[in-house]
């Protein structure tokens, strides 16, 4: 279903600002014309609204909002028409704000969205029920910002972290790593760090079994590690 008000250009609020008009592709119909109503009431301007994603792009083409507020996963199939129509969106129109809206977190979806520049936003729905943070949201948006969901770079944080290939390591064994990676000796490590050279060396093989660098008869492990290092910096 899509809905479009009356034919006439932006309205203005009371202080003679231009209100910044915006079109909801969302089927979910009770969240739809919740976030309509919102937005009328918070200064913006809703000119067009559809459940069905095949109107998208038809709505932005004729309407040319300022901002679209859109739905990740849209009928018919319900998996990435949300998300298809935001790229066109950002092709055809660059200067167009859009806020993809998610029940969850798809980081991969939400950093090629959040890489195509300015006036992007990806939001978890259930941050709309925040109205004062959604609507801040849809300002920032439309000012030319970018906006990340606080539990999509919570995600990301994590992911970091899983894939940290140094996150085993103690401070410690992080500076002897370090200093390998200056081309150091055992010697000239424990030197530095006024410790034994078998302190050094005990380090170093903790180092390479937290790293699940493979045993060699040479010192191809020492380099690995090395490499390792330079490779999370």
């Amino acid at each position: 279903m899509v809905i479009q008000p009356s034919d006439h250009s932006a309205e203005s609020t009371d202080g003679g600002a231009t209100r910044a008009r915006v079109v909801l592709a969302e089927d979910d119909v009770l969240l739809r014309e919740g976030l309509a109503s919102l937005l009328d009431r918070s200064g913006f301007e809703v000119v067009g609204q559809t459940g069905d994603s095949a109107w998208i792009l038809p709505l932005v083409r004729e309407l040319t909002p300022d901002l679209v507020v859109v739905d990740i996963r849209m009928p018919p199939t319900n998996t990435t028409e949300g998300l298809d129509a935001a790229r066109e969106i950002r092709r055809e129109f660059p200067a167009t704000g859009i806020l993809v809206l998610s029940a969850h977190a798809e980081v991969e979806h939400a950093m090629e969205l959040l890489a195509t520049g300015q006036k992007i936003g990806y939001l978890l729905k259930s941050r709309v029920t925040d109205v004062g943070e959604f609507i801040e949201t849809l300002e920032r948006i439309v000012k030319g910002g970018s906006v990340m969901d606080p539990a999509l770079v919570q995600e990301l944080v994590s992911a970091r972290r899983r894939n940290d290939p140094l996150a085993e390591l103690s401070p410690r064994e992080r500076e002897v790593l370090a200093l390998m990676a200056e081309g150091k000796s055992n010697a000239g490590i424990g030197r530095r760090l006024w410790v034994t050279e078998g302190t050094v060396e005990k380090h170093v093989r903790h180092i390479l079994a937290k790293l699940s660098l493979p045993e060699t008869d040479d010192d191809h492990r020492r380099v690995l590690a090395v490499v390792t290092f330079l490779e999370s910096r």
